[in-house]
């Protein structure tokens, strides 16, 4: 891809930061409102620019969830190539640094996107389905967060405080539990309801969820976290996105930590991977044979478990990869 031109975009709820690269220096930098009309301005000025050609120039942002709608819709609309990365790995990549203002970060990813230009990853918009499913996934999390936070403390409560009390409190917040769990119930409903209107949706979750230990919840966010498995096709990589692949800790002969999990990961992801790997070692089956086997054999307890999540992981990519759900009961020809 021959680029002569690296936009960096800044974006904030109100504003968009312009920053234009050439490799050799900013030649053109502004600020537009976050709106159509404002995206439509910046685009008037780039053109303006000697030989602009938008198929020779990128189009580097943030990640900033519904800050980037406007321009994502509009950049795409026009077929605009879009790079789409991680605030932390432009950070990272920025090393020392001092001093932050909105010009100067769209600056720094203008100078990333030149940078790095050889691991350029264009961004390929989800169907309006997928983004319909990671709107109700998020709003069916943030219900259930509300609902452990008032259900939590009264279950702490219990046997601790007077019973008058407890029963009080239980009374106060019953209205607002049940209201909660109904909700809850009704976007469950609404993401069935998407999933089994549309065929290829239906499809992948009826090979994902194949596999003991994933349910509807952990199948949703994959498909989301994946675009449906076509941006980590690689298990691997996707067990370091959801933060259960392991690596080293050492460095010299003074340096031998043990081998961990990194934090930079997808929380939510690696959250529902530990649920269902939990789910897999309480059923009787192959997955909970080998957790009990490690564990005698004096593995840590959650070393195995996070080998379970990897297991679990691998079998996804592996029933989409076939086609196939997942066969309990299947031999290797080679055993």
């Amino acid at each position: 891809m021959d680029i002569h031109y690296f936009v960096g975009i800044d974006i904030a709820k109100a504003t968009l930061d312009w920053a234009i690269y050439t490799g050799k220096k900013i030649v053109l930098q502004t600020s537009t409102p976050n709106s159509v009309t404002g995206i439509k301005t910046a685009l008037r000025l780039l053109k303006a620019l000697p030989d602009w050609n938008p198929k020779q120039a990128v189009f580097c942002m943030e990640h900033t969830g519904i800050y980037n709608a406007h321009l994502l819709d509009f950049l795409h609309k026009l077929h605009f190539p879009i790079w789409l990365e991680s605030s932390l790995q432009i950070k990272k990549a920025g090393g020392l640094q001092r001093g932050k203002t909105d010009s100067i970060d769209a600056q720094r990813i203008a100078e990333y996107a030149y940078r790095f230009c050889d691991q350029i990853r264009l961004w390929e918009a989800p169907r309006q389905v997928i983004q319909k499913l990671a709107l109700l996934s998020a709003a069916r999390q943030r219900l259930i967060s509300v609902y452990n936070q008032l259900a939590g403390p009264l279950a702490e409560h219990q046997g601790f405080i007077d019973p008058t009390l407890q029963k009080q409190l239980n009374k106060s917040c019953q209205v607002s539990l049940t209201a909660l769990e109904k909700d809850r119930k009704a976007v469950d409903r609404a993401i069935g309801a998407l999933i089994e209107a549309d065929p290829r949706l239906s499809q992948l979750f009826e090979l994902v969820v194949s596999v003991t230990g994933i349910g509807t919840a952990t199948a949703t966010e994959i498909v989301i976290a994946t675009n449906e498995m076509k941006t980590i096709t690689d298990p691997k990589k996707m067990a370091c996105h959801a933060g259960v692949a392991p690596f080293s800790y050492q460095s010299g002969s003074s340096v031998r930590g043990r081998p961990g999990v990194s934090q930079h990961a997808r929380k939510r992801l690696k959250s529902l991977f530990h649920l269902g790997a939990m789910s897999a070692i309480r059923a009787k089956g192959e997955l909970q044979d080998y957790y009990q086997r490690k564990v005698k054999e004096g593995k840590n307890k959650m070393l195995v478990l996070n080998a379970v999540r990897n297991k679990l992981i691998h079998r996804v990519y592996a029933v989409v990869a076939k086609g196939e759900k997942y066969d309990k009961n299947y031999v290797s020809p080679l055993a």
